[in-house]
């Protein structure tokens, strides 16, 4: 298939973070765009105002006419939306050409110099770190959030080098052709789709078998590569790490030589090993060390990964999209290096029933170290629910005083109850949405 020749573009789940970044580069390069999704959200509403037509009802009369011309169309589709979707199964019984998101992204990218970043963990922060670093020798990134220096997933350069989130999930990461790569985790997780943690090792080996040039690995990781660490013996490795004015400032000593005073903005030392991989990856491409830590300087965070929504004297208030117990635990880790001597209360939503079941005395554990906890239900994405498996039964395996199991609709009302100065709220789910209105009212009571 040559996307040169194709007119018409048509989404099924538009509105998602990497399917939404292919809709903005396929509307950049003239093409006619439109897509389905379940929900309008602030992600479908910039799609909309760039000259989208998004609907929100699966019904064959809501796809434009223009699209249902099977010569002149390609459907890109995710793999979360449901079997029974109607227009997903009325266009594939009338023979369009159906591509999922992966398969696209790689076919874009196949004939650039492309540069992947994998992991289980750190992967969208890392990704967007190494797309503002490359931004001034135009390189396009395929984003897996919304970096904060472009308030955008895409970061459209020219067609000669690209940079790309590459998720494992499903094994999607098996349809780019990476030159240079790095592998920032492999900790379990999607084992609803892996069954076991040993096949999804087995997919991070099958990926890095499909690294032309460079393979880059975190120090520890059972894969051969460059390798990346703070403070111990690696290829690329931090030192002298220190916070001075809200800021990280270290060393990092490459293969072939030393920079000194590096700045970087955002909290974590899981953060300084994600400039440590995005780093390493433009160095060895040819970014001068002087221009990455410029460009490292300026970085602005990615929204939904430890983002300020309030930050004052008073009251602080985190969003984050952490959904996995590692995640999790460096979101925590961040809050306490920031605020050693102050209280935090976590309003959590677990993501995906199988990964509750798989996790829940892992997410227990590291939930229990806040000091007060609110704990939404399960949101299922694409699951049915599991028999036994529920917030409750999460909620009686946290060690806390401080917990309590509530609804959506009393978020606000117990938020604002606290007495913490510092409020996290995590997870993957519509939480993200709800966070809007949480700050509207805390805000709102700061102003009484």
């Amino acid at each position: 298939m040559n996307l040169k020749t194709i007119h018409n573009v048509y989404f099924i789940g538009i509105g998602g973070i990497g399917m939404s970044a292919l809709a903005r580069y396929f509307k950049a390069n003239g093409k006619n765009v439109a897509g389905y999704d379940k929900t309008e959200t602030n992600i479908t509403i910039g799609l909309e105002k760039l000259g989208v037509a998004v609907h929100f009802d699966d019904a064959i009369d809501s796809i434009p006419k223009e699209f249902l011309s099977q010569k002149e169309t390609v459907i890109i589709y995710t793999p979360a939306i449901p079997k029974n979707h109607i227009e997903y199964n009325y266009l594939k019984d009338n023979n369009f050409t159906l591509l999922k998101r992966a398969e696209v992204l790689g076919k874009i990218t196949e004939h650039t110099f492309c540069l992947a970043v994998a992991g289980t963990h750190g992967k969208t922060t890392t990704s967007s770190i190494l797309g503002h670093i490359m931004k001034p020798i135009n390189a396009t990134s395929f984003l897996g959030g919304i970096a904060e220096n472009y308030n955008s997933n895409l970061i459209l350069g020219e067609d000669k080098i690209s940079v790309v989130e590459a998720d494992e999930f499903d094994r999607s990461f098996l349809q780019l052709s990476p030159n240079i790569a790095c592998i920032t985790s492999m900790d379990a997780d999607h084992l609803d789709i892996y069954g076991e943690h040993k096949e999804l090792i087995k997919s991070f080996n099958d990926f890095s078998k499909k690294v032309s040039d460079t393979l880059i690995v975190a120090k520890g990781l059972p894969i051969d590569g460059l390798t990346y660490a703070i403070d111990e013996e690696a290829d690329y490795k931090a030192f002298n790490l220190h916070i001075e004015s809200g800021k990280y400032i270290f060393d990092v000593k490459t293969p072939n030589d030393i920079i000194t005073n590096i700045e970087f903005y955002l909290p974590g030392k899981h953060n300084v090993m994600n400039v440590l991989a995005a780093l390493a990856i433009a160095n060895e491409y040819g970014i001068s060390l002087e221009l990455i830590k410029e460009q490292l300087k300026t970085f602005k965070g990615v929204q939904r990964r430890f983002s300020y929504k309030i930050n004052t004297p008073e009251l602080v208030l985190i969003d984050d999209y952490a959904h996995h117990p590692t995640e999790i635990k460096a979101v925590e880790n961040s809050v306490r290096e920031m605020y050693p001597d102050e209280k935090v209360l976590a309003v959590f939503q677990p993501h995906l029933f199988s990964r509750t079941r798989d996790f829940v005395d892992d997410f227990a554990a590291e939930l229990s170290k806040f000091d007060e906890l609110l704990l939404l239900d399960i949101y299922p994405a694409r699951e049915l629910p599991i028999e036994g498996v529920n917030s409750s039964w999460l909620l009686n395996k946290i060690n806390s005083k401080n917990k309590k199991l509530i609804t959506k609709e009393n978020v606000i009302n117990e938020v604002k109850k606290s007495s913490t100065k510092i409020i996290v709220m995590i997870g993957a789910g519509d939480i993200g949405a709800l966070i809007n209105d949480v700050v509207k009212e805390l805000k709102h009571k700061e102003l009484r």
